[in-house]
C-alpha cells in the first residue's frame, strides 16, 4: 500500500515535469514568457479526462517551494539597485500593501454579499503581495526598463512578509473575533522584521565563515540548498518574518560569494540553481493552472455568470487600487529621494508610473495564502466565504498574470518605454579590468627574466586584442562592433573545429572519454565566455 501511494507520488511529479518541459519550449518557440504559457496550458489540462487530482499544499509552497525561490531571487539582486531604490521599494512593499488591504476592506461588503469588512480584510491580505517569481520572470522576459524592473523586484522580495503579517490579524479577527490595535499590529510588524533580517544576515555571517574554509563544489552547492530553509524555518520557530530572513540571507551572501567562491565552484553552483528554479518556477505555475476546476467546484449556490463578473470586478478593483497609489506613491518617493537622502533622481514621468502600475501581477504565494485559510472558526461553524475568497484570489491571478503579463509588451510599447540594458555600463566594466590586467603585465615584466619576453608579449597582444574589440560610448568608431562581431564569428567557428577534432580523437581510440571531457569543458567555458561578451 505504501509502496502504491509513492509511485502514484512519482507518476504525478513526472507527468508534471514532463508538462513543464513541453510547455516551457512552446513558450520559448512562441517567444512568451513561460509562467504565462504554464498557467494558461494548466487550466486547460485541468478539465482533460482522467488526469490525475493534483490540488496545491500551502504548506508545501510556503515550507519546499517558496525559500529556495527567494533565496535565488535575492541572491541575483544587485544590492547597489536595490539599496539606491529603497524608499520606492518600501512604498510598495509597505504602503501599496496596506493601502489594498484597508481598500479591499472597505469595498468588498458593497461588491459581495455576505461580506464584512474582516472578511474583506483577510481578502485583501490574501492578495495584496505580488508574486516574486512572476515579477522576475516575466519582467526580464519582456524587457521592462532597468529603473522599474529594480524597483518591481525589490517590492515582490519584500512585501510578502507584510501582506502575511496582515493575514494573521485578519484571520486572528474572523476565527476569534479579536480586533488587534494599531500598536500592536505596528510592534509585531517591527519585531518581525527586525528579528527576521539580524537572523539572516547572523546566517549569512556564518555561511560566509564556513565558505571561506572550504573549495569543494558538491559540499557547496549542497549549503547553498540548506541555506534557505535554514533561515526560513529558524525565523519561523521565533515567529520572526521567515520571508525576510531568507532576503536579507540571500542579498548578503549574494554580494559576498565573489569572494568564497572559486571560478569552477561558482560555475557549478550557477548551473544546479538554474536548473532548480526553473524546475520549481514552472511546476508552481503549472500547478496554479490546474487548481480551476477544484476551486469552481468548491464554490456552491454561484451561477456561472455571477461568479464570472465576482471575478471581473474584483480583479479590476485590485488593479485600481494598485494604479491609485503608485502615482502619488512615486512622487512622495521623488520627494523624499531628492529632497531629503539628496539622491539625484529624476522626476519619475506618468508612462513609469503607470507601467509600475500595470506590473502588480500574483501568483502562487496569494493562491497558497487563500487555500491556508482555516476551514473553521472559534465556535465550530465553517469559515465565512473561504471558497469564494479563494476563487477571488484565483480570479485575480489569472487575470494579472496572464491578461497583464501578456498585454506588458503591448503597453511599453505604447507608452515609449524601450528596455535600457545595461550595456554601456557592462562595455566601460570590461574596458577597465583589461586596462588593469594590462597595467600589471606590464608592471611584473619589468621584474621577470628576459627570457621570458616572448611570453609576456603574447599575453599582452591578447589583451589588447580583446580591448579593440570593445567599443565605448562610440569612441572606437562605427567599425569596432562590426570587428567584434567579425572576432566572435571565427572564434567560434575555430571552437567548432576544436571540438570536432577532439570528438574524433576520441572516436579514433587515440583519447578517453575523460580527457574528451576535459577538453569539451574548456572550450564550453571560452564559448559561454564569448556569448556573454555578445550579450553584454
Amino acid at each position: 500500500m505504501q509502496s502504491s501511494g509513492i509511485h502514484a507520488v512519482q507518476e504525478i511529479f513526472l507527468l508534471l515535469l514532463l508538462f513543464v518541459i513541453v510547455f516551457a519550449s512552446l513558450a520559448r518557440r512562441l517567444q512568451t514568457p513561460y509562467p504565462i504559457v504554464l498557467v494558461i496550458a494548466g487550466l486547460f489540462l485541468g478539465f482533460v479526462p482522467k488526469i490525475p487530482r493534483i490540488t496545491l499544499d500551502p504548506d508545501m509552497v510556503f515550507l519546499a517551494v517558496l525559500p529556495p525561490l527567494l533565496y535565488a531571487a535575492a541572491w541575483q539582486t544587485s544590492w547597489r539597485d536595490f539599496s539606491y531604490n529603497l524608499v520606492s521599494i518600501a512604498s510598495l512593499a509597505f504602503g501599496l500593501v496596506g493601502f489594498t488591504v484597508f481598500g479591499v476592506a472597505q469595498a468588498a461588503h458593497w461588491l459581495f454579499s455576505g461580506f464584512d469588512w474582516r472578511l474583506g480584510f483577510v481578502l485583501g491580505a490574501v492578495i495584496a503581495p505580488t508574486d516574486p517569481v512572476a515579477a522576475a520572470s516575466i519582467a526580464k522576459r519582456i524587457g521592462l526598463p532597468r529603473r522599474i524592473f529594480a524597483v518591481l523586484e525589490g517590492e515582490s522580495l519584500l512585501n510578502d512578509a507584510t501582506g502575511l503579517l496582515a493575514l494573521q490579524f485578519g484571520i486572528s479577527m474572523v476565527v476569534s473575533g479579536q480586533t488587534p490595535t494599531v500598536t500592536s499590529g505596528f510592534l509585531r510588524l517591527l519585531y518581525m522584521t527586525v528579528v527576521g533580517l539580524a537572523l539572516g544576515l547572523l546566517l549569512g555571517l556564518v555561511v560566509e565563515w564556513f565558505e571561506n574554509r572550504i573549495d569543494d563544489g558538491p559540499i557547496e552547492i549542497a549549503i547553498s540548498i540548506l541555506v534557505p530553509y535554514a533561515a526560513y524555518l529558524a525565523s519561523e520557530a521565533i515567529q520572526a518574518s521567515g520571508v525576510l530572513s531568507v532576503v536579507a540571507c540571500g542579498l548578503y551572501l549574494g554580494r559576498q560569494s565573489s569572494h568564497f567562491f572559486s571560478p569552477s565552484v561558482r560555475l557549478q553552483v550557477m548551473a544546479v540553481w538554474n536548473s532548480l528554479t526553473f524546475v520549481l518556477n514552472g511546476l508552481v505555475f503549472v500547478l496554479i493552472g490546474l487548481q480551476l476546476p477544484y476551486v469552481r467546484a468548491g464554490i456552491g449556490g454561484y451561477s456561472l455568470g455571477e461568479l464570472l463578473l465576482y471575478g471581473g470586478l474584483f480583479s479590476g478593483l485590485v488593479i485600481a487600487l494598485r494604479l491609485m497609489w503608485t502615482f502619488p506613491g512615486a512622487y512622495a518617493g521623488y520627494f523624499i529621494r531628492r529632497h531629503v537622502l539628496h539622491q539625484d533622481e529624476e522626476r519619475p514621468s506618468h508612462r513609469q508610473v503607470f507601467l509600475v502600475g500595470w506590473t502588480g501581477m500574483r501568483g502562487v504565494i496569494a493562491l497558497a495564502a487563500a487555500l491556508s485559510l482555516p476551514v473553521s472558526v472559534a465556535d465550530g461553524s465553517p469559515f465565512p466565504q473561504r471558497n469564494l475568497i479563494v476563487f477571488l484570489t484565483f480570479s485575480v491571478i489569472l487575470v494579472t498574470l496572464v491578461l497583464q503579463g501578456l498585454t506588458l509588451p503591448a503597453v511599453i510599447k505604447g507608452l515609449g518605454l524601450g528596455a535600457s540594458g545595461q550595456n554601456g555600463e557592462v562595455q566601460e566594466a570590461r574596458r577597465l579590468v583589461l586596462q588593469a590586467a594590462l597595467a600589471h603585465l606590464e608592471e611584473i615584466r619589468g621584474k621577470d627574466r628576459s627570457s621570458f619576453t616572448a611570453l609576456y608579449g603574447d599575453l599582452a597582444q591578447h589583451y589588447r586584442s580583446r580591448l579593440a574589440s570593445i567599443s565605448v560610448n562610440g569612441e572606437d568608431g562605427s567599425a569596432a562592433p562590426q570587428r567584434h562581431a567579425r572576432y566572435v564569428a571565427i572564434a567560434r567557428e575555430l571552437l567548432g573545429i576544436e571540438r570536432k577534432t577532439a570528438v574524433d580523437l576520441r572516436n579514433e581510440g587515440r583519447i578517453n572519454d575523460e580527457v574528451l571531457r576535459q577538453l569539451e569543458r574548456e572550450l564550453d567555458l571560452n564559448e559561454t565566455r564569448m556569448d556573454a561578451s555578445v550579450a553584454g
